[in-house]
């Protein structure tokens, strides 16, 4: 059995496990946890009423932080031409056409956080699909990392722009700020989030969608938040 450091005892009697807060309640308290040696992220779980084996039920998409996630990405951009031009201007960490598919193939992997593609470029990486999307990084029209306008995505996801996609087991975690933020900003992120989330609930499935919602601080106790 894993052992709990003091630490994490002494603040976890701070929290009722038999309560749901409400989110602004849960983040002060999230806030209060979240005294690590290390600035450590917000983090938010969520727990689906979906079958994750069933494509029109898997929910993906994206939404701007409004105060951002205090964290930077590594984001690779497959265009070539202009396109390509304009995504290394718009601050891409990496850039690359056919070439860097054939490397992706190779390496088995790639090292990025996001991937932005122009539409022309698909047809390339789907003989990569089952490498890139059990990583989440297969680009997605629904959360616009397949456009034509790979400027203002790499502007727009160096900024607050998070994309989202649930897991195998059909939860969402997702980090929305670091634990020195404002309280008020970590409220408005987690607002935004969760309100995207309710957005794209497919229309397939029946019953509660969002079936519990837990935030937490990095190495802190989860919160139940009410939903």
């Amino acid at each position: 059995m894993h052992k709990r450091s003091k630490r994490y005892k002494a603040i976890a009697e701070l929290i009722d496990k038999t309560k749901l807060y409400p989110l602004a309640e849960a983040v002060s308290l999230a806030k209060k946890t979240g005294n690590t040696k290390f600035t450590g992220s917000l983090e938010l779980h969520l727990k689906l009423g979906i079958d994750p084996k069933k494509a029109e039920q898997l929910v993906r998409g994206s939404v701007i932080l409004p105060n951002g996630t205090g964290k930077s990405k590594k984001l690779v951009v497959f265009a070539t031409g202009p396109a390509a031009e304009a995504a290394k201007k718009a601050g891409a960490d990496r850039v690359g056409g056919e070439e860097l598919v054939k490397e992706v193939k190779a390496k088995g992997g790639l090292d990025a956080d996001v991937v932005i593609a122009t539409p022309d470029m698909m047809k390339f990486l789907s003989t990569v699909a089952k490498i890139l999307g059990p990583r989440g990084l297969m680009p997605n029209p629904k959360n616009e990392t397949i456009t034509t306008d790979v400027a203002k995505s790499v502007k727009e996801l160096s900024g607050g722009k998070i994309t989202f996609r649930n897991d195998e087991s059909g939860n969402l975690h997702q980090a929305i700020g670091k634990m020195d933020f404002e309280e008020k900003a970590l409220l408005e992120n987690a607002e935004a989030y969760l309100d995207a989330i309710k957005r794209v609930k497919p229309a397939t499935v029946k019953g509660t969608f969002i079936q519990s919602v837990t935030l937490s601080s990095s190495m802190g106790p989860g919160i139940k938040v009410q939903i």
